[in-house]
């Protein structure tokens, strides 16, 4: 719950205390309980948090909607509305995207999981896949870029962590690429590198020479630059 954006700290600790004293019977128990904001009940559903609760994400958002409306203590005590929910369920991918909406970041599969065909279809190797190569081959490798650096004693080069599904990747980026292509680096979640291999010491990284946008990726957090 502190991953949670939007959850307030008194309400983590009233959700954390009344779980451990009973268990919540539905979101209006909850709601009651622990006295939450319809907003914080909102960010609860759209995480995934009320699965515990028999619901899934939309059902979830579908009875917030309604308990975050009521209004006075008469109906507080009322059990949420058993009309199914007219929301279709959310793919696998849209619960991962919520996920790092949500908190930044994802117990379930990787994002890279549901490209990985068609970036295999590309030519693109995953991180594991590119041990089998040998060091001076030309290879693909994609991810979402996880660390942007550029140390002050690396001579103006930038180095890459590209994540994916199977590991992390780091890109070599001379200085006059870097120039050339800083608004694709810098402003986009995920990148495509093309390059020759290099191994060194047990370690792996592409000298990239060649670059596209992933798409379909929200925006992730990373560490840039430091």
């Amino acid at each position: 719950m502190r991953f949670l954006k939007g959850l307030s700290e008194k309400a983590g600790k009233a959700i954390e205390s009344e779980s451990a004293r009973r268990s919540f019977a539905d979101v209006a128990d909850l709601s009651r309980r622990c006295a939450l904001r319809p907003d914080e009940l909102d960010r609860l559903a759209w995480a995934g948090a009320l699965s515990s609760l028999g619901l899934s994400r939309r059902e979830a958002m579908w009875q917030v909607a309604e308990v975050g409306r009521r209004a006075g203590p008469l109906y507080e005590s009322l059990p949420p509305s058993s009309a199914p929910t007219p929301l279709p369920p959310m793919s696998a991918l849209a619960e991962t995207e919520a996920d790092y909406d949500a908190t930044g970041m994802t117990a379930g599969p990787h994002l890279l999981t549901y490209l990985r065909e068609r970036l295999r279809q590309g030519g693109v190797l995953s991180a594991s896949e590119l041990w089998s190569r040998q060091d001076g081959d030309r290879v693909r490798a994609a991810g979402a870029v996880i660390v942007r650096q550029r140390p002050g004693t690396a001579k103006g080069f930038v180095f890459l962590s590209l994540e994916d599904e199977s590991g992390i990747v780091q890109a070599i980026v001379r200085p006059d690429l870097f120039r050339e292509n800083r608004t694709l680096i810098v402003g986009s979640p995920g990148l495509v590198v093309e390059g020759k291999l290099q191994t060194t010491d047990g370690t792996l990284s592409v000298r990239a020479d060649l670059f596209w946008p992933l798409p379909s990726l929200p925006d992730l957090p990373s560490h840039d630059f430091r």
